[in-house]
């Protein structure tokens, strides 16, 4: 893929943070752009944002966790523009789905976050890739987490150890297709995502008014700390941007982090008791 001039990206949570970065970097490169993301307002803004830099926009108000409108979304955009060539799985959410322990989390936690972070991936796949497959040319973007790496029990972790997994292991079986496959992991960046339960569903609330715990709190606290210093969105875009055009699977944004993932494989090759680590410590 290393001609997108002229091609049309289909990007998930492109109303603000790295999909909204995502989103102005394909489209300064020449890209269609079809923008899809829940949150109405920040979408319209952002199709406003993109449509002053030249190119042609579509915004679409869309839960990814939804099979039958992510497969209508798909329809339209391979119908109004012949055919799709990345596809950015990248709507994501946390909440207390980040931190709540174990015990603390309710079944609706885990059943937005995965319905998003997750399922929202899955179908993805299921609505581009025999397109894409169709036409042997293509690449697929999804959106995990360093997080996805460290264990954590949790919502927010569960979902990006998986997203991890199937896009291993979709790469493994695309190889020889046209098909490319990257999965960006970041680590801190300046965006959102502490702040997703603005976007939750009603059905999704559960006991909204308990108490979060001392250490959930303290927890979401460093989070936000962590995040509104982290890499700015605009960079982790120039990077995804950089993986496409070269066919490149893993996207990181902090070798640190990644560096630091070696005293886990030690304990697995040993087949040694792991030793308590988290993404969110000091």
């Amino acid at each position: 893929m290393n001609d997108l001039h002229g091609k049309t990206a289909v990007i998930t949570g492109a109303a603000s943070g790295i999909g909204k970065a995502m989103a102005q970097r394909f489209a300064t490169a020449g890209m269609t752009v079809v923008a899809c993301d829940v949150e109405e307002p920040a979408l319209a803004a952002c199709v406003a944002d993109l449509e002053e830099l030249g190119g042609e926009v579509v915004g679409v108000n869309l839960d990814v966790a939804d099979a039958d409108a992510v497969d209508a979304m798909a329809t339209q955009a391979i119908e109004r523009f012949g055919a799709v060539h990345v596809v950015c799985n990248n709507a994501g959410v946390g909440g207390r789905g980040l931190t709540a322990g174990p015990g603390e989390l309710q079944l609706e936690d885990w059943q937005w976050v995965m319905g998003v972070n997750f399922w929202g991936v899955v179908n993805g796949h299921r609505s581009f890739l025999p397109h894409m497959l169709a036409n042997g040319e293509g690449h697929i973007v999804n959106t995990a987490s360093m997080a996805g790496h460290l264990p954590s029990h949790s919502a927010y972790g569960a979902s990006k150890w998986a997203v991890v997994g199937i896009t291993e292991g979709l790469h493994n079986s695309l190889a020889g297709s046209g098909v490319g496959v990257s999965c960006l992991c970041p680590g801190w960046v300046n965006t959102q995502i502490g702040e997703a339960d603005r976007n939750r569903p009603e059905w999704a609330a559960g006991n909204a008014l308990d108490e979060p715990s001392t250490a959930s709190e303290a927890g979401m606290a460093f989070i936000r700390e962590q995040l509104a210093s982290g890499m700015d969105p605009s960079d982790v875009a120039d990077l995804v941007h950089d993986a496409v055009v070269n066919e490149n699977f893993w996207i990181f944004t902090d070798m640190a982090m990644v560096s630091s993932l070696q005293p886990r494989f030690d304990h697995v090759l040993a087949a040694s008791n792991p030793t308590p680590t988290s993404l969110f410590k000091r």
